[in-house]
């Protein structure tokens, strides 16, 4: 990697995490975690962002992540897989990612639990809420939530951290509300299970308004690492 792009990456990177903090202190939140989303950059930029005291990655697609991996063994990095999951990649996420963010079927929790090898801790889970209710997007209802807890609670090898929403695009308020609504099932969800304590919403473009929200994780990919490389994943809808 040459020096310019290193530069441009470190100035990217500051810049996010002044963002954070600014917003944690001007909402008077504690620490909220920064998730650098790294699906479709390189191998080289993930190694620069780590060198700068990021260790949280996400990956969407599971080949691409289970490649980057192994290619980056040599360091401590906690990987998340944040990409809808079917059942057949299951086992490659259950061997592989510390967290697994997108939860939405009873029947990947009980794969994942079967799954996690025995000689790793529990694979921390994050339930994903469809809290703009969007018929073509991934997620439960919030009626449907303490059921699924319940379920993810019972499995020896899955530890309930929290949850997870992607908004639909909207206006300010309408974005607010979603992200209230989140915040509330949260705090619930906290008072039931003493595991719970993360809750993943905020992305490059509103996760100011995410953390005044009550966000303690927010997600950001190409506010960090630039555009992304042309490179396709062979995984379709995965």
């Amino acid at each position: 990697m040459d020096l310019a792009t290193s530069e441009a990456l470190r100035s990217r990177f500051e810049q996010v995490q002044h963002q954070i903090n600014d917003a944690c202190a001007q909402y008077k939140q504690n620490t909220v975690q920064l998730l650098a989303v790294s699906k479709r950059h390189s191998i080289e930029a993930i190694r620069a962002i780590h060198a700068l005291g990021q260790q949280s990655f996400g990956e969407n697609y599971v080949q691409e992540g289970v490649d980057k991996i192994n290619a980056l063994s040599d360091l401590a990095i906690e990987w998340h897989f944040i990409g809808p999951l079917q059942s057949n990649k299951t086992k490659d996420v259950a061997e592989h990612f510390a967290w697994m963010h997108t939860l939405e079927r009873d029947k990947i929790a009980k794969r994942l639990s079967q799954q996690r090898p025995s000689h790793l801790p529990p694979l921390n889970v994050l339930i994903q809420i469809n809290i703009s209710q969007q018929e073509s997007k991934s997620g439960i209802s919030l009626q449907d939530l303490p059921a699924l807890a319940q379920q993810v609670n019972d499995y020896d090898n899955l530890c309930l951290r929290g949850l997870m929403c992607i908004p639909a695009p909207q206006d300010e308020a309408s974005l607010t509300q979603d992200f209230c609504s989140m915040f509330q099932a949260f705090e619930k969800l906290k008072q039931q299970y003493s595991t719970v304590d993360t809750l993943s919403m905020g992305m490059s473009g509103d996760l100011e308004l995410a953390i005044e929200q009550g966000s303690t994780m927010v997600r950001v990919g190409s506010a960090i690492f630039g555009p992304r490389d042309s490179i396709i994943s062979n995984e379709n809808n995965l």
